[in-house]
This record gives structure tokens, C-alpha cells and sequence, in this order.
């Protein structure tokens, strides 16, 4: 997946307060106000921006938690990881996929994991280093330096041979099954659900911010998942701002499948066409089952 990018929310104005200093005496002594130093004005900024973040951020959690739990339900996250699973290695059976890496010619290097996290895109270097912080030991360490190096790119160098032997065998260790789970709830995961439901979407509409997220990456330019979300909601309203989450979402697929297409031509969309458009044309919002979607040329039933 793509490498994480920054969102900017806005700007924030500055406000600097002066400094008075009396002294004894009649108004004539009466020093004259202080400047602020730059670097007050600076630390005063930066606390009233994150004041006010800490503050949107509670207004956010106080409404999502009034809110159904919609994909976060356990039954609808392993359905969400059993689609996932559908298009990232052909299987609803996601636990398989631990140990799973493969170079698909895409241009990201080693794809691998439950979420296809790759070498080329920062997200597996990001998960070897955290899973390295707490197990030391684990026998993907070694790799580091090269994981570092060959970051964004497709480069194998200092990889091979014994990297995809190595992945193999610590996805046997429990410790980077958990580790795995993980990363995909705290970069792809729960930031999708979370922005949904703050668009005023149902369970289909969070799948579909995690299924985007997942495969574009939570970048901000226009083929990153931010991206992607700023040009449909420049085309359409989201539901939390008083449009259809029928039309959003169209609009949403629409956008993504033509970022899928200019990245890669001739590419197969049915990670959308077949599989969310499908539950979309169906009314069926609340991604509730029995659902049947194809990927790839396969079908695939969840009863």
C-alpha cells in the first residue's frame, strides 16, 4: 500500500497577547508594553492548535460514539477482512494470508500480509520497525537496512535471497499475526471507519473508505485515499452534509475506479464493479448477508 501522506486541515491564525511591566512611579515611568518574541508567538500558536484539535476531536468521539458500531460490529469487521481478503490474495479465508508475499509486478516490490503491505510503500517498513521495537529478536531485524533503502521503490537489493523466507517464518510467530492485525487497524482500518462515520455513512459506505484506503494508501495527493475522498466530495455531498449516500458513493466509485485505471492501465476493477457496486445497486447499505460478489473471474458467497 501506499506510503501515508499529510492531511492539512487549515490554517490557524495567531494571536499574540503583550506583555506589561509597571513599575513604581507616575504614568511618565510607566514602561511601554513588551513585544512578544517570536518565539512565544510560535509555542502560543502551536498550543492554540492543538487546544482546538483536542477539542474537535472530542466533539468527533462523543458523536461516533452515539452512532451504531456499524463496521466495527466483530461480525461485520471479519466480514469487511473476509472481502479484503477476496482481492488481496483470493481468499475470504484472510488467516491464511499472514505469511503470504509475492512480487505482483505492480511496481511497490514485496507484497505481503493479511493487507498487502509492500516494500515499495513504506508500510511494511513501518510495521518490521514497530514489530522490531517490541521483539528485538524476530528474525526480520536483519532486513531493516535494506527495507530501508529499498523503500519507494520496486528494488529487491539486500532483499534477496531469504527475505520471503524470513516473512514466512515469522508469520508462524504469533507475536507478528498480532503485530500484523495491528497496523492494519491503526493506518488502515479504524482511520477509514472513523472518517466515515463522520461523513454520515452506514456500513457499506465504511467498507468502501476501507477498501479504498487499503489499496490507494492514506495519502493526501490525488491517488491517495484523501485525495480521492476531496475530488468526490467536490462532485457530490457526503450524507453528513445533506446529500445522498447513494449518489456520494457512486460519485466515490467513480473517482476511485478512474485513480485505479490511471495508475494502472487495463488494470481489473472488481474489487468495485463486481463486488461494491454490486452491493450498492442492491440498496443493501447496511452490507448486511447473505452476499455473493465476484473477484477476478471468482465467486465468492458469505452466507
Amino acid at each position: 500500500m501506499k506510503r501515508p501522506g499529510v492531511l492539512l486541515l487549515g490554517a490557524l491564525p495567531v494571536i499574540a497577547a503583550g506583555v506589561y511591566f509597571a513599575v513604581p512611579g507616575d504614568s511618565a515611568d510607566t514602561a511601554a508594553p513588551a513585544a512578544p518574541s517570536s518565539s512565544a508567538t510560535a509555542r502560543s500558536a502551536r498550543d492554540d492548535a492543538k487546544d482546538r484539535a483536542e477539542e474537535e476531536r472530542a466533539a468527533d468521539d462523543a458523536l461516533i460514539a452515539d452512532l451504531p458500531p456499524g463496521l466495527a460490529a466483530p461480525a461485520k469487521k471479519e466480514l469487511a477482512q473476509q472481502l479484503v481478503s477476496s482481492a488481496e490474495n483470493s481468499t475470504t479465508r484472510w488467516r491464511t494470508a499472514y505469511g503470504s508475499i509475492q512480487d505482483v509486478g505492480d511496481g511497490d516490490g514485496y507484497t505481503a500480509g493479511i493487507v498487502g503491505f509492500c516494500t515499495g510503500t513504506h508500510d511494511l517498513l513501518t510495521l518490521v520497525e514497530r514489530y522490531t521495537e517490541a521483539h528485538p529478536d524476530n528474525g526480520l531485524a536483519r532486513y531493516l537496512p535494506a527495507l530501508r533503502k529499498v523503500d519507494g521503490s520496486d528494488s529487491h537489493e539486500g532483499l534477496d535471497p531469504g527475505f520471503t523466507a524470513a516473512w514466512k517464518a515469522e508469520a508462524e510467530v504469533p507475536a507478528f499475526r498480532a503485530a500484523q492485525e495491528e497496523e492494519r487497524d491503526r493506518v488502515y482500518f479504524d482511520p477509514a471507519v472513523r472518517l466515515a462515520k463522520l461523513d454520515g455513512l452506514g456500513t457499506l459506505g465504511q467498507f468502501v473508505y476501507y477498501d479504498a484506503m487499503v489499496f490507494h494508501g492514506p495519502d493526501t495527493d490525488p491517488g491517495g485515499f484523501y485525495g480521492l475522498r476531496e475530488q468526490a466530495m467536490a462532485k457530490a455531498k457526503t450524507p453528513g452534509q445533506g446529500g445522498s449516500e447513494k449518489a456520494y458513493l457512486d460519485t466515490f466509485l467513480d473517482v476511485r475506479e478512474q485513480a485505479m485505471r490511471d495508475k494502472r492501465p487495463g488494470i481489473d476493477t472488481s474489487r468495485v464493479d463486481t463486488a461494491q457496486r454490486r452491493f450498492l445497486a442492491a440498496g443493501n447499505l447496511e452490507l448486511a448477508t447473505p452476499l455473493v460478489w465476484e473477484m477476478y473471474g471468482d465467486t465468492y458467497r458469505v452466507p
